[in-house]
């Protein structure tokens, strides 16, 4: 059973930074590749970033590109989403979830594990 938690949420203001953690157990972490999501209160559930089991592939929602950076530390089971100039907009609890190979996926229905969320509130 491969389980995924996320941390690092919490309320910032407008312009600050905050990084989000995802640990991952049960499987060879490796072998994923991994994906942050966020769902804003009466919004879908939205993709955000996502990145290769390697590392060294990255995907990044539009809105999000310049701001925000995925990474992973293999060793620690541990993917990052490091979130910088946060505004309003980006209020939503923030989902972490997993596929195993094959290329990059968008679609939150193209993932097949996924933690329980944590809140980031940004206030304006």
């Amino acid at each position: 059973q491969v389980q995924l938690l996320e941390s690092g949420g919490g309320l910032v203001q407008a312009g600050g930074s905050l990084r989000l953690f995802c640990t991952v157990s049960g499987r060879t972490f490796s072998n994923y590749a991994m994906g942050w999501f966020r769902q804003a209160l009466g919004k879908e559930r939205a993709f955000v970033a996502s990145i290769s089991g390697s590392g060294t592939i990255l995907d990044y929602e539009d809105s999000v590109k310049d701001r925000f950076t995925i990474s992973r530390d293999n060793a620690k089971n541990t993917v990052y989403l490091q979130m910088s100039s946060l505004k309003a907009e980006d209020t939503a609890v923030y989902y972490c979830a997993a596929h195993l190979y094959g290329v990059l996926r968008r679609k939150s229905s193209e993932y097949d594990y996924w933690g329980q969320g944590t809140q980031v509130t940004v206030s304006s």
